[in-house]
């Protein structure tokens, strides 16, 4: 890649991110730009991670929530990196989720010192170009008002917003312009790493194994007692049936995958056989514990009705679930070279089935069920959700709804599905009369 091609390169791609980006207004601007930096990176980037990067950006699209799309977003530009540098160990993925915006910044002296050297001939026409629009754009738009309309239309920002989504956008595309031509090592030497031996690890995972066993005798009833538990248990509510330990049994299972995975990364090759038992006991009795905190949290929620932070914890749990399958998946092979990018790629995925559960209508459908079966509703909650919450909340009489504003219209940059749905069903039952709260 010349230097004169990764400086067009990066322009392109921030002028992209100006005309097509709006902050305050997610939508299908955020796929596209990031699809166009990918075709401009060319057939170098690896498919599956710039796959799921676009998938993730295409969330702006459909769904209406801000936290959500925040999420997507981050995860969108951590796999945009790993698109760009790869990565096989866990380390690897760490920093190479990181490594394109690191390398933004150094990768500027880099382009200048190559562009003096060899592309600054080729290089004047383009900056030429660029700086006589910058100088009669302006004075033309100035002149004639149709001429600023249609400019307008083009770039409908009036603040400092495009600059800055071209900086950010350009930069980061230099930044994985020069990791492709001068590429990185970011993966751990494995074969030089310090093995131990069955004394020392024996041991302390059996104990593991032994005490979570049992824990799960002890508490068969009150792990999967459930409704009827909580009903036969003198002065037990579902908030404490499901508080109780729920916190603890997470901050277990996340521990124990750490115990589990730093066991596997050190043990020596000649213990695959004991290894294999206990680790597998151990991550199967861990599944137990992660099945009766869903179960804990779900119940919970029927009760008490669905939030935001409930469901993001139940998801962040049952994907902990199917980090412990692919454990064991590759325990009974014994080959965990691809586990790290499975278990990551499954994050990834976990989020894109969040936001195809489209979590603030799910969240308002299932308060307003409960609410049609007991009467017990917060209606405040609710009317902080997105738009994707209104057409379930219509259900509501008008005084149980708190007034908000009718979602405005949006252009093609800025088309939004979650957004859509709501003015087309405002449009079908429009608010008589609300609360404000």
């Amino acid at each position: 890649m010349s230097p004169t091609r990764v400086l067009l390169t990066a322009t392109a791609a921030g002028t992209a991110a100006a005309l097509l980006i709006t902050l305050d207004r997610p939508g299908l601007g955020w796929p596209l730009t990031a699809a166009l930096v990918f075709v401009l990176l060319g057939g170098r980037v690896t498919p599956v991670w710039a796959t799921l990067s676009t998938a993730l950006f295409a969330v702006s699209a459909i769904t209406a929530s801000e936290w959500l799309f925040t999420l997507c977003a981050t995860a969108g530009c951590a796999a945009a990196s790993l698109a760009v540098v790869g990565g096989r160990t866990a380390r690897g993925l760490v920093f190479g989720m990181a490594a394109v915006p690191g390398a933004a910044f150094r990768a500027i002296p880099w382009l200048a010192k190559h562009l003096k050297q060899n592309g600054a001939p080729r290089t004047r026409p383009a900056l030429i170009t660029l700086a006589l629009l910058t100088v009669f754009v302006p004075l033309l738009a100035g002149a004639d008002p149709t001429f600023a309309g249609l400019l307008t239309s083009l770039l409908p920002h009036t603040s400092a917003e495009p600059v800055l989504l071209f900086t950010a956008v350009a930069l980061g595309t230099l930044g994985a312009c020069h990791l492709l031509v001068v590429p990185v090592v970011l993966d751990d030497d494995v074969s030089g790493r310090r093995r131990i031996g069955r004394r020392e690890w024996v041991l302390p995972v059996g104990a593991l194994v032994v005490l979570f066993a049992a824990f799960v005798a002890v508490q068969v009833a009150t792990l999967f007692g459930g409704d009827d538990h909580v009903r036969t248990t003198a002065d037990l509510t579902y908030a404490q049936y499901a508080r109780s330990g729920f916190w603890q049994l997470l901050a277990v299972t996340v521990l124990t995958l750490a115990v589990i995975g730093t066991v596997a990364y050190l043990a020596a090759p000649e213990d695959h056989r004991p290894l294999r038992l206990l680790l597998g006991a151990l991550g199967a009795l861990t599944l137990v514990i992660v099945a009766s905190a869903l179960t804990r949290m779900w119940l919970y929620q029927q009760a008490y009705g669905f939030t935001v932070l409930r469901v993001l914890v139940s998801a962040f749990e049952l994907w902990l679930g199917v980090v412990y399958l692919l454990v064991l998946a590759a325990g009974v092979r014994m080959a965990g070279a691809w586990l790290p990018r499975a278990v990551l790629a499954c994050g990834f995925v976990a989020l894109l089935g969040l936001a195809a559960l489209n979590p603030d209508r799910f969240i308002a459908e299932r308060n307003v069920a409960r609410w049609q079966e007991t009467g017990r509703i917060d209606a405040s909650y609710l009317g902080r959700l997105s738009d994707d919450a209104v057409p379930a909340l219509l259900v509501l009489p008008d005084d149980l709804r708190v007034c908000r504003d009718h979602p405005a219209e949006d252009d093609w940059r800025t088309w939004n599905l979650g957004r859509e749905r709501a003015r087309r069903a405002l449009a079908e039952r429009p608010v008589s009369a609300c609360s404000r709260r």
